[in-house]
């Protein structure tokens, strides 16, 4: 429920995308935001007005002179009690009155109303030939110049048949994008390198030695870190979960495809903080078998020889630019002493410590903070918040590390 009570103005314009704001609607009720829809006639046009009222739960409004607004001013009462106004799709046509100013119906005069501050979001929607006309160009960079921040738009196959830039982003893009523009951008300009997810060490072709991390915790703090502000890069092990809207996901195996991808990233680009959340496999199958192995009988039972793996947390901090690390240390038993004496050997300025087994492919968490001053609790909770709650922890001492 990250949207719990806002109040969404949620304007639609002219366009075969009008069918995506019907999910979008639903989409925002079920994140906790009451919708108000203001529709063109236009809009009218794709969608009926009896639809978007049965999704929103509100009346739906499309005159400037209707007169159930008491005072029949529908442009002014409509946002004063509103949080942000989306446009959702919002044609071309709609971006050169929100670029000059335009007052012609209810939806635009409710835009150019609205109070000082109030977020306006467009989610552009039409064919790539008018997307790319340097007349709506110009109106875009208005719009960017004016503080309008724009939701896509993508490029893909569009209703008139063509492919390329101009269409609206999918309704679960857009709510990202939504709930991303209410957080606290604690990490803007910053990047974050993330670990997510288990590593798995191959026996043979067809066999592993693998554990039971979902990758939960590592990509809930990758969409934290992104509705933070932040450019983030995930480097996930193996795992069925989505890439975080708005991320970039390098996908690897074993531990040392992980330690590669790392420190690949890290010698591509500046990375300002590192999140090692992965659980990675302390040790790798030194003789792995190309072939599958047969069972035969108990006097051929293979014998299996490991070697260490390396141990990308200790080796990133002891990086002479080393970027702002954060550990993970998931135990079994003796979290406070082992989490502290793990942040201490491994050199990092703060580690995060939980009982592996109480969070393993679970939606919620606990987790135990470990700096030089001791030891946090961050109490039980589900591990989106638990991750944003993170973020915040690490933003402000990155902040503190940077005045000193």
């Amino acid at each position: 429920m990250k949207l719990a009570g806002k109040k969404i103005v949620l304007g639609l314009t002219g366009g075969v995308a009008c069918y995506k704001a019907a999910e979008l609607t639903r989409a925002l009720g079920k994140a906790g935001a009451s919708v108000q829809v203001v529709m063109t006639q236009a809009a009218t046009q794709f969608i009926t007005p009896i639809t978007m009222q049965a999704l929103s739960g509100n009346t739906v409004y499309t005159d400037q002179w209707d007169a159930r607004i008491h005072n029949n001013m529908p442009h002014i009462d409509l946002t004063r009690d509103a949080d942000a106004i989306v446009i959702v799709p919002c044609s071309t046509d709609f971006i050169f009155k929100l670029a000059h100013g335009a007052c012609d119906d209810l939806l635009s005069t409710l835009c150019v109303a609205r109070p000082l501050g109030m977020p306006l979001m467009v989610a552009p929607a039409m064919n790539v030939e008018m997307w790319q006309n340097p007349a709506t160009q110009r109106n875009v960079a208005q719009l960017k110049a004016d503080g309008i921040q724009l939701l896509g738009p993508a490029a893909g196959d569009q209703a008139c048949g063509e492919v390329g830039m101009g269409r609206m982003l999918e309704p679960a893009e857009m709510l990202e994008e939504i709930i991303a523009s209410f957080q606290p951008k604690l990490l803007t300009g910053r990047r974050v390198l993330i670990t997510a997810g288990p590593t798995f060490e191959p026996i043979d072709p067809v066999r592993g030695i693998t554990n039971l991390s979902s990758g939960k915790m590592g990509y809930a703090i990758a969409q934290a870190a992104r509705e933070a502000g932040a450019v983030v890069t995930l480097v996930s092990g193996p795992t069925a979960l989505e890439l975080p809207y708005g991320t970039s996901r390098i996908a690897v195996q074993t531990a040392q495809q992980m330690h590669d991808a790392v420190m690949s990233a890290l010698a591509g680009q500046k990375q300002d903080i590192f999140i090692a959340v992965a659980a990675v496999a302390d040790w790798k199958v030194a003789n792995a078998s190309t072939q599958k192995l047969k069972k035969t009988g108990e006097q051929d039972m293979p014998q299996l020889q490991f070697a260490q793996n390396p141990d990308i947390l200790a080796n990133v901090a002891a990086m002479p630019d080393r970027p702002y690390c954060v550990g993970f240390a998931a135990e079994s038993e003796n979290l406070l002493q082992f989490g502290a004496a793990k942040r201490a050997k491994k050199n990092v300025p703060l580690l995060v410590g939980n009982i592996g087994h109480h969070t393993f492919g679970q939606d919620d968490n606990e987790l135990v903070l470990f700096d030089e001053q001791g030891h946090k609790n961050l109490p039980r909770a589900d591990k989106q918040t638990l991750a944003t709650q993170l973020i915040a922890e690490i933003a402000s001492r990155v902040s503190n590390t940077n005045r000193h």
